[in-house]
């Protein structure tokens, strides 16, 4: 009953903790909006010029918001320890730190992905948030999908390219344990669209894997290789 009640203790302290620092990081971004719309207001203009030049301005305050979304979500979990934790198997129900921190983590790089993903996926700027945020990210890496999680587990040699779509990440919840592990993609490594990487899987280089399949967990592909299916199988 204790440890229940200790465990529910953490889960609200842990909930509580991620929607104040959300809340702080969020404000902190939309900051140069909200200071630009009160500046643009008291231009001495008619209503109708400050609204078109407030509708241009749109886009490039977004972006900067954006941007600054990204900085501050990626600093802060990295100055809270929010992290996934590498090679578990904790049960979920037990409320466990290890798996709090997992929870936080993740809400973090959601958020981010829901506001600035849009914007910045496949883009220089989206592998600087991910090497930010605990990634690990060679040159010339290509990342056309918003479906990547755990980042501190992901492990991109140079020349990587994850398809649209494409699902990877660091952990599985099986039975109600979570279980995780690196993922780590050798150089000149292609995903396909849609795939799905499971965690602990490890290419060499050179290895594509068609749109679609699936990489069991813990799987090894040889560098060179073509992979296809559900599960993949080596075509040559």
């Amino acid at each position: 009953m204790m440890a229940t009640s200790r465990g529910t203790a953490r889960f609200l302290w842990a909930s509580v903790s991620v929607v104040f620092v959300e809340t702080i990081i969020t404000g902190l971004a939309l900051a140069p909006a909200v200071l630009f719309i009160h500046w643009q207001s008291t231009w001495p203009l008619s209503t109708w010029i400050r609204l078109t030049l407030a509708s241009l301005a749109f886009a490039p305050v977004y972006l900067v918001c954006a941007i600054s979304l990204m900085a501050y979500s990626a600093l802060a979990t990295r100055a809270l320890g929010w992290r996934t934790p590498a090679d578990v198997a904790l049960p979920l129900r037990d409320f466990s730190w290890p798996v709090l921190d997992w929870g936080r983590y993740l809400m973090t790089i959601h958020v981010v992905r829901v506001f600035a993903g849009p914007a910045f996926r496949s883009t220089t700027i989206w592998n600087w948030y991910m090497r930010l945020n605990g990634a690990r990210v060679g040159r010339d890496v290509w990342v056309n999908s918003l479906s990547l999680m755990d980042h501190n587990l992901l492990e991109f040699a140079d020349g990587v390219v994850i398809g649209s779509d494409a699902h990877v990440s660091g952990h599985v919840v099986e039975h109600g344990i979570l279980k995780t592990a690196p993922v780590r993609l050798g150089r000149n490594t292609l995903i396909g669209i849609g795939s799905v990487i499971g965690i602990g899987v490890e290419s060499g280089d050179g290895v594509q894997v068609g749109a679609l399949s699936v990489v069991p967990k813990f799987a090894t592909l040889d560098a060179g290789g073509v992979y296809v299916g559900v599960p993949v199988v080596r075509l040559h």
